[in-house]
């Protein structure tokens, strides 16, 4: 137990001078310049490399993004069984800042729990819905920055979801959507992004980590080497959580020579789910 214990806090020792370590690299590094312009190029494809998309806080491995009560411990539920190790979750050091838990209120954690032993019925990525903010910039696929001095584009691969950062103030959202509305501005190098106007309705994880409408999310995409991005993301929400808290992760360039977003429609890929009971002669289930 000793021993376990020494190894846990020499692995904290070694995260924090990594963390460290980062930031002052991202913090000396001069991007390259737009043509003309103060604002420094971060255009490309990007792409997280982390376990985030399956729980943004620190886990050990899991034997199913969905469990119930076993003989010995729990086991894989009914709906997830016959995908075996493909819906086990992986473990994950998480992207919290600080390395702690989600705040949540006494009621949203029991919600987070349901939504946990619930998933295949409630996440919404099973159903194709689109992914929100942060939740986009970390699933399993690339997404795409467009920007010159006026505007900012974003387009990511999953479910073909898109974002028009706006670079004048707009005021409040006249509407809720799923990826809300943003709000850009530079501070320096550093592309600040203020999202709000977003549904209840997305997650943060395959975990069941959820919000309220409430919610407001303050991005940060600073460029820290040719091909990387530090990118966080203040997390808002007082109806959700008792206090605001910060993720964060390196966003990583792809580099292969024809790397581009391709099309990945999985609206077409869940009609059997959502619709194929309604038809005259169903498959079976």
């Amino acid at each position: 137990m000793r021993n376990r214990m020494r190894l846990i806090v020499r692995g904290l020792v070694i995260a924090v001078i990594a963390t460290l370590a980062i930031t002052a690299t991202a913090s000396d590094y001069q991007a390259p310049r737009l043509k003309g312009m103060k604002q420094p190029d971060i255009n490309g494809i990007w792409q997280a490399l982390n376990e985030a998309h399956w729980d943004v806080e620190r886990h050990m491995a899991r034997a199913g993004v969905q469990l119930r009560d076993g003989p010995a411990g729990p086991v894989p539920a009914v709906s997830v069984l016959r995908m075996g190790a493909a819906a086990s979750v992986p473990p994950g050091i998480g992207v919290i800042v600080g390395g702690g838990k989600i705040p949540y209120t006494e009621a949203a954690l029991k919600k987070k729990q349901e939504n946990q032993a619930d998933w295949a019925n409630r996440d919404p990525e099973v159903k194709c819905f689109l992914p929100g903010v942060p939740r986009a910039t970390y699933m399993p696929q690339p997404f795409q920055i467009f920007h010159n001095k006026n505007s900012v584009f974003m387009a990511y691969q999953y479910a073909g979801a898109v974002r028009d950062i706006l670079m004048t103030d707009p005021g409040e959202a006249p509407v809720d959507s799923w990826m809300g509305q943003s709000f850009g501005k530079w501070e320096g190098d550093t592309l600040v992004v203020e999202v709000t106007g977003q549904l209840a309705d997305t997650w943060f994880d395959r975990s069941g980590n959820h919000h309220s409408e409430q919610l407001r999310v303050t991005e940060r995409y600073t460029p820290m080497s040719a091909n990387h991005l530090w990118y966080e993301a203040r997390i808002e929400d007082p109806a959700t959580f008792t206090a605001p808290w910060t993720i964060a992760m390196p966003l990583y360039r792809r580099m292969e020579p024809d790397a581009q977003l391709m099309d990945f429609k999985c609206v077409e890929f869940v009609e059997e789910l959502m619709y194929g009971e309604f038809r005259r002669n169903p498959l079976p289930r």
